[in-house]
C-alpha cells in the first residue's frame, strides 16, 4: 500500500476518497523509566534505545492506519499525519497518531 504525505501521487489519479483512517499506539511510563535507567546508552545526547521504542510506536500507528485503509479497499493512504501527544496526569504515556485519506489510485 502507497502511504504519503503529500495529497496527489504523480501518475496515479485518485478514483474514489473512501474517508480518513487513523492508526494509534501509546507508549506508557515504564518504559520511559526503564530508558532513563539505563542512561548508559545515551551517546552524544540520543538515546538509542528511546529513538528505537519510538520508531517502533509510529510503525505500529502506521501500520494499523494502512490495515484500516485496506478493509475499506484502500490502495493507498494519502495526506498521512503523525502526531506525537503526551498524556497522562504526570505525562507519563505518549501517544503516536498516524492520520491520512484512504483512496483507490487509478
Amino acid at each position: 500500500m502507497i502511504t504519503t504525505t503529500t495529497t496527489a501521487i504523480e501518475g496515479h489519479p485518485v478514483r474514489q476518497y473512501l474517508g480518513i483512517v487513523t492508526g494509534e499506539t501509546i507508549i506508557g511510563a515504564n518504559i520511559f523509566r526503564d530508558f532513563f535507567a539505563g542512561i548508559r546508552d545515551i551517546v552524544g545526547g540520543r538515546s538509542g534505545s528511546y529513538e528505537k521504542v519510538l520508531g517502533e510506536a509510529r510503525e505500529t500507528a502506521l501500520r494499523e492506519m494502512t490495515e484500516r485503509a485496506a478493509l475499506l479497499g484502500a490502495n493507498a493512504v494519502i495526506g498521512v499525519d503523525l502526531d506525537y501527544e503526551v498524556l497522562g496526569a504526570q505525562n507519563g504515556m505518549l501517544m503516536v497518531t498516524a492520520s491520512g485519506t484512504a483512496v483507490v489510485l487509478g
